[in-house]
């Protein structure tokens, strides 16, 4: 046990009476509670549809494959087309992504807000990008106003990787919505926690169809019976038991997930609120630090985490700021990924480097984060604010 954790739990006597309803109705497998959690996150994100998996990862394989297998030419990708993503993200925004054939360019960070350089985003976009993944890195939001400018009139799909950054706001609209479809994450460390699970919202219909279908097994048997992948499903469940029409997965989530997140979701905005506080106190007690730069907020961060990166003219390294801060109780990790591009799984996979990751590779050398949670925790604000050589 550290004394300054990267996670904590936020349940307590409601989510051990949803984990118990569950025990007691005897259905484990996806069934009413996570249509119920689904109704409940897609109202709280203000999207028409939320389709919920067993993980933040599996959202991101289902909103890349609905992309390859919609009949809607504006949307749809097709191997060997290229998609701009940023060079620090977790593995599963990028492996999806190489799984259904595409190519992946590289773009490098912004040193400030951690999301995209819109600079070289703007210069990296071409006649071949058919896609861009905009990644909400620590709870921050991108500038999407300055995103949808630089995509202008052109056929170019966004979608979001928003699992670091439930709750976050850009202009007054929830982060995971300026796509044509958004992932989310559930897990222990994150905003709200359903044990393993994630979420992918979108607007369009289609999209959530074929989500419906890939998620269990490419079936037809979870789709309504009018529908946008088949048309009108038999009146016969017996003909629509073993249907097959896409090559799908089996990504269902369990019960005591969506009970879990029917309760998490009606605490989501508390949860948020404690961790604007905090972020609001660790911008003003980091301001101007002379060991450390933090991240710049853009629209309203949900706060995932507080990310540090070591100033060059401090003289201090890395290695020995961490040693110091574990010896004060704090868990630390690595900025998300770091440079994503140093990693020799790249060399399996399609791809190319717009640019330099200047910024990028400074965060992998320099940088970390540490935890942020629903409470106060002035304390441990206190402490690297008063961090000095």
């Amino acid at each position: 046990m550290t004394r300054f954790p990267l996670a904590t739990s936020s349940w307590d006597d409601a989510e051990q009476a949803a984990l118990a309803r569950v025990i007691a109705s005897d259905r484990y497998s996806m069934g009413p509670e996570v249509e119920a959690f689904e109704a409940d996150f897609a109202a709280f994100a203000g999207s028409r549809y939320a389709v919920m998996v067993n993980s933040g990862s599996s959202a991101n394989l289902i909103m890349v494959a609905a992309l390859r297998y919609t009949q809607n030419p504006d949307l749809r990708l097709m191997p060997g087309d290229e998609v701009i993503v940023p060079a620090v993200s977790w593995s599963t925004t990028f492996f999806p992504l190489h799984q259904y054939g595409l190519h992946l360019k590289f773009v490098d960070i912004d040193a400030d807000t951690l999301n995209y350089d819109l600079a070289a985003l703007g210069a990296a976009i071409n006649d071949r990008t058919g896609a861009i993944m905009a990644v909400n890195l620590l709870g921050n939001p991108n500038d999407f106003d300055a995103i949808r400018a630089l995509i202008g009139p052109r056929r170019i799909v966004l979608i979001e990787d928003n699992c670091e950054s439930m709750g976050a706001t850009f202009a007054g609209r929830q982060a995971g919505t300026f796509g044509v479809m958004g992932s989310y994450s559930c897990f222990f460390s994150h905003h709200i926690s359903t044990m393993e699970g994630g979420l992918v919202v979108t607007d369009d219909e289609e999209l959530y169809h074929i989500m419906l279908a890939l998620r269990a097994h490419g079936w037809t048997r979870n789709l309504p019976r009018e529908n946008r992948l088949t048309g009108t499903k038999s009146d016969d469940p017996f003909q629509e038991s073993f249907r097959f029409v896409l090559p799908g997965y089996n990504l269902r989530p369990l019960e005591m997930s969506g009970a879990l997140g029917r309760e998490q979701v009606k605490k989501l905005p508390a949860l948020i609120a404690g961790r604007r506080a905090n972020g609001a106190r660790w911008q003003d007690a980091m301001a101007h630090h002379p060991v450390f730069r933090i991240q710049a907020q853009t629209g309203e961060s949900s706060w995932f985490g507080f990310s540090l990166v070591v100033r060059p003219e401090s003289g201090l390294a890395r290695a020995e700021v961490l040693t110091r801060l574990g010896d004060m109780g704090f868990e630390t990790r690595p900025i998300v990924s770091g440079n994503f591009t140093k990693n020799p799984v790249l060399g399996l996979m399609e791809h190319s480097l717009h640019g330099q990751m200047t910024n990028a590779e400074d965060i992998d050398r320099h940088g970390f984060f540490i935890g942020n949670h629903h409470y106060d925790i002035a304390e441990a604000i206190g402490l690297v604010a008063a961090f000095r050589l």
